[in-house]
């Protein structure tokens, strides 16, 4: 038990404590002056390091950004110099030492130049025609086509591509008014032979009266027996026949009057 009391740590009294305080003072102010009296380094100076500078408005860099710079006058172009040096110039001042003295003119030579120049240089004489003569004309009569004469054949389609190897001899056909053209549909195998022929119906209504069965009938057996020229494919296209109509035949002739 005694030990054990005698071992427990004793607590510090104010001298220990004080003592302690006036020694870490006395260490503080030594530092104080044995580091104050060291002198800093000095500041190194800056150098090259880069810098931005303004242009002025007259630099020649500058001047590249002006539109005008080749259009207009500038100040440092190769005429500046010249306009620079132009020398001002004054007005003249004109002194007189005498009084102006006018020329003499007399009324009797007034004119006398101007009427020799005239006897000498006659003008022409001109007449008074302002209303021109008047021009007669005929006037253009356009020159009508001439009608056929005689039953024609006419191609449509791709039957204008070949051609035609003997042309068939169309009659005219006696009737008391036009007639309506025949119009055929032809199928034209390679070799240039119609291998269908159709009769096509008129294209217009007032054609079918003057449609004529006989001259129909002929249109197909002429179609039908047509030859073109060989061609590299099978052929569509129409044959149009027109018929020229001719005036009928007398059936009853007028009796003679005595």
């Amino acid at each position: 038990m005694n030990d054990a009391v005698s071992h427990e740590p004793r607590a510090w009294t104010a001298r220990r404590w004080w003592t302690l305080v006036v020694v870490v003072f006395l260490v503080h102010v030594a530092l104080v002056f044995t580091l104050g009296a060291k002198k800093l380094r000095p500041v190194r100076s800056v150098t090259n390091v880069p810098h931005v500078q303004w242009a002025a408005a007259e630099d020649e860099w500058i001047a590249l950004n002006d539109p005008t710079l080749f259009a207009l006058p500038q100040g440092n172009d190769f005429g500046a110099d010249i306009r620079r040096r132009i020398p001002p110039v004054n007005k003249p001042s004109f002194r007189w030492t005498e009084p102006p003295r006018w020329l003499a003119l007399t009324t009797e030579t007034l004119g006398r130049d101007f009427g020799r120049f005239m006897q000498t240089n006659i003008p022409p004489g001109w007449a008074l025609d302002f209303k021109p003569a008047p021009e007669f004309n005929e006037p253009a009569v356009p020159a009508a086509p001439e009608l056929p004469r005689s039953s024609t054949l006419r191609l449509r389609g791709e039957l204008t591509g070949r051609t035609l190897l003997t042309a068939p001899a169309l009659p005219n056909w006696p009737a008391g008014d036009v007639l309506a053209p025949s119009k055929v549909q032809v199928l034209v195998d390679p070799a240039g032979r119609v291998i269908s022929a159709v009769l096509l119906p008129p294209d217009i209504g007032l054609e079918s009266a003057l449609r004529d069965d006989n001259a129909d009938q002929t249109a197909l057996s002429l179609a039908r027996a047509a030859r073109f020229a060989p061609g590299s494919r099978l052929t569509v296209g129409q044959m149009i026949f027109n018929w020229q109509a001719i005036p009928l035949p007398a059936t009853n002739a007028p009796a003679n009057l005595p």
